[in-house]
C-alpha cells in the first residue's frame, strides 16, 4: 500500500477520532474527575474496541446488518440505553472530586463496549472502509486498522488531557456539577441522533 493512500487514511482517522462524540465526552469527563492514568485505561479500551469493530465491519459485519435489519435496531436501542445511563450518572453527580478514589472511573470494558454502541464509530468504520479499501480485502483493512490504532488512541487521550487541564478550574463542586450536566446534556443529545437518525 502506497504512502499516497496511507496519508489520506491518516487524515480520515484523525478527523473521525478527534471530533466530538460520546466516547470523547466520557474521556473529557474522566479527565476532570480521575487521575489521567484511569482515563487512559478507558482510552485503551475504547481504541481496541473501535479497532475490533473496524475490522469486523471490514470483514462483512455491516453487510450482515443490511440482511438482518433487526440487529441494527437492537444495536441502536442498546446504544441509546447505554448512553442515557452514562448521561444520567453524569447529571446526578454531586461535583465532589474523589480524594481516595471512592468512585470507580470508567474502565477498559466500558470503553470497548461504548464503541460497539456508538453510532459515530459505526459510521466512521463503514465510511472509512468504503472509501479507502476494497471490499473484504483483509490486508488493506489491517493496514488501515494499524494506521487508525495510534491515531485513535492519541486523539482520545487528548480529550482526557483536556479534562485534566480543566480539572484545576473545576475544583469547586458547583462548577463541576455545571460541567457534568452540560456533558450529560450532550450525551443525551447524541441519543436523540440515534433515535431519529
Amino acid at each position: 500500500m502506497s504512502l499516497s493512500l496511507i496519508l489520506p487514511m491518516s487524515a480520515f482517522a484523525l478527523a473521525a477520532s478527534i471530533s466530538p462524540g460520546p466516547v470523547n465526552l466520557v474521556c473529557l469527563s474522566s479527565g476532570t474527575r480521575y487521575p489521567v492514568s484511569h482515563g487512559l485505561v478507558f482510552v485503551t479500551g475504547a481504541t481496541l474496541g473501535f479497532i475490533a469493530l473496524f475490522i469486523a465491519i471490514g470483514l462483512g459485519l455491516y453487510s450482515l446488518l443490511t440482511i438482518l435489519p433487526v440487529l441494527e435496531e437492537v444495536l441502536r436501542w442498546a446504544g441509546v440505553a447505554f448512553l442515557l445511563y452514562l448521561s444520567v450518572k453524569l447529571a446526578v453527580d454531586n461535583g465532589h472530586l474523589p480524594d481516595g478514589e471512592t468512585r470507580k472511573a470508567p474502565g477498559f470494558g466500558t470503553g470497548a463496549l461504548m464503541q460497539w454502541l456508538n453510532p459515530k464509530a459505526w459510521l466512521a468504520s463503514a465510511s472509512g472502509i468504503g472509501a479507502y479499501t476494497s471490499a473484504n480485502d483483509l490486508d488493506q483493512i489491517l493496514v488501515f486498522a494499524s494506521v487508525y490504532l495510534p491515531i485513535c488512541w492519541l486523539s482520545l487521550a487528548c480529550w482526557v488531557y483536556a479534562g485534566a487541564f480543566l480539572r484545576r478550574y473545576v475544583q469547586r463542586p458547583v462548577v463541576l456539577v455545571m460541567v457534568n450536566r452540560m456533558l450529560a446534556l450532550l450525551l443525551a443529545a447524541s441519543c436523540l441522533y440515534l433515535v431519529i437518525g
